[in-house]
């Protein structure tokens, strides 16, 4: 394999904050959760932020690019969106509504 775990977390850690446009100040809410090889030529990132439900699952090649198609999964349904999210600065508490609520249930 080409790419090591290491190189495959960094990578999706900044795709995902550089995808979702959020401020630098504000990027260390991000972490990794688990990170795993599938075959010889890519990983599956998983990342939330710290203290939620949420995560962002992004496959990571050995090409080392990120597939645009990533996945968003949280346990809290669309009618509890809002749910958690005061404590948050407002452009996070923004990105996990918006994909909170475009969830298929």
């Amino acid at each position: 394999m080409e790419i090591t775990a290491p190189e495959a977390e960094e990578l999706a850690l900044s795709f995902l904050v550089e995808d979702l446009e959020i401020p630098p100040d504000e990027q260390d809410y991000f972490a990794v959760l688990n990170s795993r090889p599938i075959g010889e030529d890519w990983y599956v990132v998983e990342i939330g932020v710290e203290g939620f439900p949420d995560k962002w699952v992004i496959q990571v090649y050995d090409t080392h690019e990120c597939d645009p198609c990533y996945t968003f999964v949280s346990p809290m349904p669309p009618t509890e969106a809002n749910t958690d999210l005061d404590e948050l600065p407002q452009s996070l508490a923004e990105v996990l509504l918006t994909h909170r609520s475009e969830q298929k249930v």
